[in-house]
């Protein structure tokens, strides 16, 4: 395989084509075909979860908020397949990454996090979805829990990575620091929300209307784009807690899991 050298990531643009206003397009061709993909990194973020790096040649970018569907074949031609999350931002490298959660009992998580090993070698099918993507042309209001971060990570990721001025703040929910996916990265944009167990001086509890209050009374300059992305009990609350603080609910999207 002939490698070239990637644009420097603030020179990279993802594709946003537009086929309703706030909806972005899935190219179905691009989606729909399947794409060898080698993994070539395994990091530790939390006990129960890893981010896994992925070499894709043929891999077209994508927008933040969007995900894939990964497809595994055993030799005796069983397939297991499941959708995740892109945690990567755009950068034009032709590397992908997923963050997953060791899910008991789970197949495809199970196999990740307990047999996968740098050089194995899987297939990929996407980007897909353009509803929850952000090409981050508006400013953005992330809420997430546990594995809910991952794609609004991949939207941290843009912004910073393109040093876009447009405001984004993120609101991130974990029984505890242990347990905080990506703390080593987050940053000013960021305030983690521990519902069990907190450092000295932070206190304990569920995402609450205090928590949105700063934000939502003094929206910047053509409001708040909510994303939340969790639970489905995470996500209900969210979302109420949202529209009682005033956020247009067509102006909330959500991506929930279980």
């Amino acid at each position: 395989m002939t490698e070239t050298a990637a644009p420097p990531p603030a020179a990279f643009a993802p594709p946003t084509r537009f086929a309703v206003p706030g909806r972005i397009e899935v190219d179905g061709r691009v989606a729909g075909a399947w794409q060898p993909a080698t993994l070539t990194e395994i990091r530790r973020e939390t006990p129960r979860a890893s981010t896994f790096r992925l070499a894709v040649p043929g891999w077209a970018g994508h927008v933040p908020g969007q995900h894939l569907m990964l497809r595994l074949t055993a030799e005796d031609g069983y397939t297991a397949q499941r959708h995740y999350s892109l945690a990567s931002g755009p950068d034009g490298s032709g590397h992908i990454e997923l963050t997953l959660d060791h899910v008991r009992g789970g197949e495809v998580s199970g196999w990740f996090h307990e047999v996968a090993r740098p050089g194995d070698r899987i297939e990929v099918r996407g980007p897909l979805s353009g509803f929850f993507a952000w090409p981050g042309d508006r400013p953005a209001l992330l809420l997430g829990a546990g594995s809910g971060v991952v794609p609004l990570m991949s939207m941290v990721r843009h912004h910073r990575a393109r040093g876009l001025t447009v405001p984004l703040r993120m609101l991130v929910s974990a029984r505890g620091p242990e347990e905080l996916i990506y703390a080593r990265e987050l940053g000013t944009e960021t305030t983690p929300v521990f519902t069990r167990r907190a450092p000295d001086g932070m206190p304990v509890g569920r995402l609450s209307a205090a928590h949105l209050a700063p934000l939502l009374a003094r929206p910047p300059a053509g409001g708040w784009e909510a994303y939340v992305c969790g639970s489905n009990s995470f996500a209900e609350h969210a979302s109420r807690l949202l529209v009682a603080a005033g956020q247009p609910v067509e102006r909330i999207r959500i991506e929930r899991f279980g």
